[in-house]
Parts: structure tokens; C-alpha cells; sequence
């Protein structure tokens, strides 16, 4: 299972704290849309936004978050290969 969210109202004059939960989301802007993983931290999270975003159940999965190493590694790494 998995939620969709999406941005529908401005997050301008937003609380501190709200501001930090719409970041954690993932909404940078005004329509963004995210497709999450449904578990109570993120519930919990689209709850005390409920105001700001809307939220659908969707069926299937949520894309898996792929981690990249820092740009200062893969520059490394690169340098190294090409001198092999």
C-alpha cells in the first residue's frame, strides 16, 4: 500500500513545525505530488498537514529511495577509474 499526497494550498504564514513536516514529505512547491510509503509516521505527518495537502490510498508500492554517494566520492572514484 502506499498514500499519494499532494500540495494543494499554500504553505505560506505555515507554522514552523508544519513547515518541517511538508519538507519531510518531500512537497518543495505548490502542486508536488509524492507517492509514500503508508505507515503511521507518514500518516501522522499528512495528519497534522491535513489543511495543506490532499491524500489518496493507492494500491501497489512506493518507489524505493536509491542513496547516492556524495558528489566529492563519485568525483573521486571517477578520477580513479580513469587513471586504472
Amino acid at each position: 500500500m502506499a498514500i499519494k499526497v499532494k500540495l494543494t494550498k499554500s504553505f505560506a504564514g505555515s507554522s514552523v513545525d508544519q513547515l518541517a513536516t511538508i519538507d519531510s514529505l518531500g512537497l518543495k512547491k505548490f502542486g508536488d505530488e509524492r507517492l509514500l510509503k503508508d505507515t503511521p509516521a507518514i500518516r501522522g505527518m499528512v495528519n497534522k498537514v491535513r489543511h495543506l495537502v490532499t491524500a489518496e490510498t493507492v494500491q501497489g508500492e512506493a518507489p524505493k529511495a536509491t542513496r547516492r554517494k556524495p558528489r566529492k566520492i563519485r568525483v573521486r572514484d571517477a578520477a580513479r577509474a580513469r587513471k586504472a
